[in-house]
């Protein structure tokens, strides 16, 4: 399995292998092992909302003890490290991901998706994808980003929520 494959299921189902939005976090911390809580779960105690809990690359979203949002952030030119259960047997991958690249994938896995008009603005792009509404924002690289070619869109993060 390639970080591609794990986009790409995400992108068109929503979920990575068997996390999804609506899991309790206990269900979570059993599949990935105990996630790193944002310092604001530290502070003010674990019923604190809308704060994430991190697994290297990985965050889900915590609402009421519950995952409310999963996020795959990736730093274009970078290693990023995700845990096994999203990508087996990879401690590290290569996290540049071009936008013309997983467009053409989703297109032709039949993953449907459309610009996403609220997140695509100045030097920053993003799509929405169907039926799943996972959302991936793409920018261009910063000046400490070291990518092949500067003037293209990279992918920088896919998440969805629930409302």
């Amino acid at each position: 399995m390639t970080l591609m494959d794990v986009l790409v299921d995400f992108a068109g189902t929503g979920r990575i292998g068997p996390l999804h939005c609506g899991m309790s976090l206990a269900e979570a911390e059993d599949l990935l092992g105990p996630g790193h809580p944002h310092p604001a779960h530290v502070m003010k105690g674990h019923d604190i909302d809308g704060c994430p809990y991190s697994w290297g690359g990985l965050k889900l979203v915590i609402t009421q003890r519950t995952v409310s949002g999963i996020w795959i952030g990736l730093w274009p030119g970078s290693t990023a490290k995700l845990p096994p259960l999203v990508l087996p047997d990879s401690e590290s991958f290569e996290a540049t991901v071009p936008r013309e690249e997983l467009l053409t994938v989703l297109d032709d896995m039949g993953c449907r998706h459309a610009v996403n008009d609220t997140l695509t603005f100045g030097q920053q792009s993003s799509i929405l994808t169907q039926p799943a509404d996972v959302i991936a924002v793409f920018s261009l690289p910063g000046r400490d980003q070291h990518v092949p070619q500067r003037d293209r869109h990279y992918l920088d993060v896919m998440h969805k929520h629930t409302a």
